[in-house]
């Protein structure tokens, strides 16, 4: 088998770069083959980071052209993206518009590249979504989706490691839920051939992989297995897959990131936490005493609080990263490309 590019590979961090600026909570990136970057934006947006560098936040307004009896008027849908709205995972839509899973609206939405925005899934076999985290389009132009959880307030889910995550996918316009019981669900992701979906549980803390299987009612999951070490040393957050086959993670709060080679051996590539303050934390959270100053003191400075991981580049082997406290988006060189994305063209 070909060695692989990751063994003995560590981040340089004289090497790292940052695009980007005065950015708000840019938890999610997307990335287009030009260079384009898309940056998830708690002002209630997403903000586009053109090849040159130069930015334009583009918030979320209402579109009139799809008020209706159950939104009642546009001007109440202009005031749920004024109050409440908070973009975290982001995916392309199959004609270039941008699919939001809004932690804040606790709905998935399609927002043009100019902002007008509605409401796609809201409610499944007529309950409220829950705290929707994350959106995957897969190459049949299925939706995938993420619920953290439905305990409200979802920090209590974060902390006490409540096990009621589900994955939901939309296919022919109907969403259903597909796989239940998850510890915060956090990203997903398909390997190449779309025959495995890789599920983030970040209280878990590790990575579940389900089988993909086309059954009566469409597409269905089984085959639940964890994938890697039961436990990360830290809480997964955002995944993506390079092309050898490595799933690159982030460990939110304890700020490492990691990757999982196929066989699911774990490589450290990145360590900027505090070491104190993540092992206080790690600590907190076996007992079951996890609380918001403990979780606040663990992060380190590149990308405070690592949420996601994004390959673009020409050649797909420049990598950034996301995080939740950051206010700039650094990225390095990989030795090796990521796997293209559906809508890498």
């Amino acid at each position: 088998m070909t060695d692989n590019p990751l063994r003995g590979f560590t981040v340089d961090r004289a090497q790292i770069r940052t695009i980007g600026h005065a950015l708000q909570r840019p938890e999610c990136i997307l990335a287009e083959p030009d260079g384009t970057l898309w940056a998830a934006d708690a002002r209630g947006g997403v903000t586009r980071i053109a090849p040159d560098g130069s930015q334009r936040f583009i918030g979320q307004r209402a579109d009139a052209r799809f008020a209706s009896a159950a939104a009642a008027s546009s001007a109440e849908l202009e005031h749920k993206y004024t109050t409440g709205t908070l973009p975290n995972g982001l995916a392309f839509a199959a004609n270039g518009d941008i699919l939001i899973s809004n932690f804040g609206t606790d709905c998935l939405e399609v927002m043009t590249r100019e902002g007008d925005s509605r409401v796609l899934v809201d409610r499944i076999d007529g309950q409220p979504i829950g705290k929707v985290n994350f959106v995957l389009r897969d190459r049949k132009d299925r939706i995938w989706i993420t619920v953290s959880t439905r305990v409200n307030p979802w920090t209590q889910a974060a902390a006490s490691r409540v096990q009621d995550g589900y994955i939901a996918v939309v296919e022919r316009g109907v969403p259903r839920v597909v796989a239940e019981g998850f510890f915060f669900t956090n990203e997903i992701r398909l390997d190449a051939r779309e025959e495995w979906l890789y599920i983030v549980e970040t209280t878990g803390p590790h990575i579940t992989r389900m089988r993909l299987h086309e059954g009566a009612r469409g597409v269905e999951l089984t085959d639940r297995e964890v994938f890697g070490p039961a436990h990360l040393g830290g809480f997964p957050d955002g995944i993506a897959f390079d092309a050898f086959g490595n799933l690159w993670c982030t460990l939110v709060m304890v700020d490492q990131l990691i990757a999982l080679t196929p066989e699911g051996e774990r490589l450290l590539l990145l360590d900027d936490g505090n070491p104190q303050a993540s092992q206080a934390l790690l600590a907190h959270m076996a007992a079951g005493t996890v609380t918001a100053e403990a979780m606040m003191a663990a992060r380190g400075t590149l990308a405070p609080w690592m949420a996601s991981i994004t390959f673009g580049g020409p050649d797909l082997r420049t990598v950034y990263i996301g995080s939740l406290m950051g206010t700039t988006i650094p990225f390095f060189r990989s030795p090796v490309a990521g796997l293209p994305m559906v809508h890498w063209k």
